[in-house]
């Protein structure tokens, strides 16, 4: 009796600390991304970058997701999901050591070991959740992707007070949030050592990537997931931008860049609970599909302040609803953890190949028109193709 007791208490204590350390992890995909936009000014004075290499530097953790999100479920069929999302951790420790350094070679290798670390984090959480909370995977994703949303907003706004109030320069404003990644290093290390002898169940990975690769489904959801992030990176590299534009300074746009962010943590924290209740999805999408069109089609009618708040609104609920339903969308449509391991990878590879596009491709249009015009009308038609692809993922059936 006081031995079933003892297990007890250690596998309450396991699940407290697995919670503790999902939202741990959540909390480190996106500020050292989100940090560093509105920081790329000062770094570009003190490093002596020019404007396609600071684009560049943005550009790199996308490529980063692109290329490795494919090869995690392999490295995890090796190593266990643990112990992957450990090491994801601890590269991204040292990417943003290294990239802290005021010289080239390390802001851009640090910057490529910082997308290697959050690529290992973005495939594998999902997957994490998946097998460890089947029947809370809705819950659960939306748990962490409320907390990947807090932390990167709040990343966005403080970052220049960090550097130029509290005097840390943009080296100390960037290192801060490795603070983060150690705390979570340390719980993962801890639960590790709790399941040491339980991985087998989770060391297998599916072995059918190539009929992942061949279903219609999967690639609906990858083009869902690739289309709706470059929607975000966009947002996250040129809204600013275009509120300057209007005529806001470029301090209170990068409050209201953070603001559209904060604005979207309710349809993040709702959407993977709604979405885990109904066996299809397809409303949900239409519906943050129309946020989308209306909100970005609101940018267009100029430097009115009330529609120019309410353009925001509707882009923030978009933006925060789209990336939980892709996220749920890899649990929802797969049976099992490792199907769910495939189909994060796929999905993430490919749509972060058009991630890494969209900032590029949105600032080479506004070069060649000089007015935000066009591109805010290409933002409008790929709100579009979000909320079709969405729609059709949304259907009850499976990869």
């Amino acid at each position: 009796m006081e031995l079933q007791h003892s297990n007890i208490k250690k596998k309450s204590l396991y699940m407290v600390l697995l919670i503790t350390g999902i939202i741990l992890m959540a909390f480190n995909l996106r500020p050292a991304i989100t940090s560093v936009g509105p920081l790329v000014g000062i770094i570009q004075e003190d490093v002596g970058l020019a404007h396609w290499s600071a684009g560049l530097l943005m550009s790199i953790p996308l490529i980063s997701f692109a290329v490795m999100s494919s090869l995690v479920p392999k490295i995890a069929n090796r190593l266990t999901n643990e112990k992957t999302l450990l090491l994801g951790l601890i590269v991204l420790l040292i990417g943003i050591c290294i990239r802290s350094i005021s010289i080239t070679l390390f802001l851009f290798s640090g910057t490529l070991l910082v997308g290697v670390g959050i690529a290992i984090g973005n495939v594998l959480l999902p997957v994490v959740v998946k097998d460890k909370f089947p029947h809370k995977f809705g819950l659960m994703t939306s748990v962490y992707s409320t907390s990947m949303g807090l932390f990167a907003s709040l990343a966005s706004g403080v970052s220049v007070p960090l550097a130029s109030d509290l005097n840390l320069g943009w080296q100390g404003a960037l290192i801060v949030w490795g603070i983060p990644a150690v705390i979570a290093i340390l719980v993962w290390t801890f639960l590790l050592k709790l399941n040491r002898g339980k991985d087998k169940a989770i060391k297998r990975v599916s072995t059918s990537a190539s009929r992942i690769w061949r279903s219609p489904l999967a690639w609906k959801i990858a083009l869902f997931m690739g289309f709706q992030s470059s929607l975000f990176y966009v947002t996250m590299s040129w809204l600013p931008e275009i509120l300057h534009n209007y005529g806001i300074s470029r301090g209170t746009a990068g409050w209201l860049l953070s603001f559209t962010q904060l604005v979207g943590l309710p349809a993040s924290f709702l959407i993977p609970i709604i979405a885990g209740r109904v066996r299809s999805q397809v409303w949900i999408a239409f519906t943050l599909g129309m946020c989308s069109i209306v909100g970005y089609g609101g940018l267009l009618l100029g430097a009115s302040y009330p529609i120019m708040i309410i353009s925001i609104i509707l882009i923030g609920i978009a933006l925060g609803g789209n990336f939980p339903l892709a996220l749920s969308y890899l649990g929802i449509r797969t049976r099992n953890a490792s199907q769910s391991a495939e189909l994060s990878g796929m999905a993430q590879s490919t749509g972060y190949l058009l991630a890494a596009v969209g900032p590029i491709f949105i600032g080479y249009l506004y070069d060649m028109a000089q007015i935000w015009t066009i591109p805010i009308i290409t933002l409008i038609i790929i709100s579009g193709l979000v909320m079709a692809l969405g729609m059709f993922s949304g259907r009850d059936q499976y990869v």
